[in-house]
């Protein structure tokens, strides 16, 4: 087989044929996925079963996957902790239903606001790679946003005044956006603010994007309410229409996007009723954005 693909809007994403991920992917296909990642920043791949072995191994061709210490069991409800996959899911062990008020699932409601996965840490993620294993028969889809397509938009003015500005991305910041009480004083320990460029740059192709989302928290020289206030524009700018793309899952879809320049949020779907099970590499950055 050969890699073809085929476009989703006009500034981003593409769905990418002839790739079996299970069986393996040769060393020319995988630099001419990596090529389309860099250009269309959500690639999409229908009809991908694979164990999470497979997807590891499909992953680490890309780069250097993150794995999730511990503690991240706690502080960002991650089943996989301790592993490279994180399992997205609102089935217990047992294969029942989460209920929709249960503290888990009130804290993962927090992946329906337009984020950018890690940039709460200091060094953010370059990719998520998630792998539909139990989709529902309607909702739950993803939305993705171009960050580097709004950009081209923006005021020259406003791009040259955010050219070196500096944003906190903060988790407890955006968790407090569901509920002030939903992390602990030790699980905000677990997960301090970190500094992230406002303008990020593609490495490959220079290519350059606005970098927020609800992570952010405020932007650093600036006033409070003003930097929020200024953040929350350039999110605003970014999640029209034009920048947008929704993935409507279908069982064993393969997914992959670029957190240095996409948005991304979970739909919501009848979570008290339907299973919703994705299981998500994370391809590491190379090193922290911002002093």
């Amino acid at each position: 087989m050969s890699v073809t693909f085929r476009q989703l809007t006009t500034s981003f994403g593409a769905e990418v044929s002839g790739v079996d991920i299970a069986v393996g992917v040769s060393d020319a296909d995988i630099s001419r996925i990596v090529a389309l990642f860099n250009a269309y920043s959500v690639l999409v791949f229908r009809g991908q079963p694979m164990t999470d072995a497979q997807q590891i191994r499909f992953s680490q061709r890309f780069a250097e996957l993150g794995d999730f210490p511990g503690l991240e069991k706690t502080v960002v409800q991650n089943p996989g902790a301790g592993t490279p996959i994180a399992v997205l899911s609102n089935l217990d062990q047992h294969g029942a239903i989460i209920l929709p008020t249960d503290e888990r699932m009130v804290f993962n409601s927090g992946n329906e606001m337009w984020h950018t996965d890690s940039s709460f840490k200091r060094v953010p993620a370059t990719a998520s790679m998630l792998s539909g294993r139990d989709v529902p028969p309607s909702g739950g889809d993803t939305q993705f946003a171009s960050q580097r397509a709004a950009y081209v938009d923006l005021d020259e003015e406003l791009k040259r005044r955010i050219a070196d500005y500096v944003a906190i991305h903060d988790f407890a910041y955006s968790r407090s956006l569901i509920d002030p009480s939903v992390m602990t004083e030790e699980q905000k320990r677990e997960t301090p603010p970190v500094p992230q460029a406002v303008v990020r740059a593609n490495p490959v192709n220079g290519r350059k994007n606005i970098y927020t989302g609800a992570h952010a928290s405020h932007i650093r020289g600036l006033p409070l309410e003003e930097g929020r206030a200024l953040i929350g524009r350039l999110t605003r700018f970014s999640v029209q229409a034009a920048y947008t793309h929704t993935h409507q899952w279908q069982p064993q879809d393969f997914v992959i996007w670029d957190n240095r320049c996409c948005l991304h949020r979970g739909r919501p779907w009848d979570k008290a009723t339907s299973a919703r099970v994705m299981h998500r590499t994370t391809v590491t950055g190379i090193g922290p954005t911002a002093e």
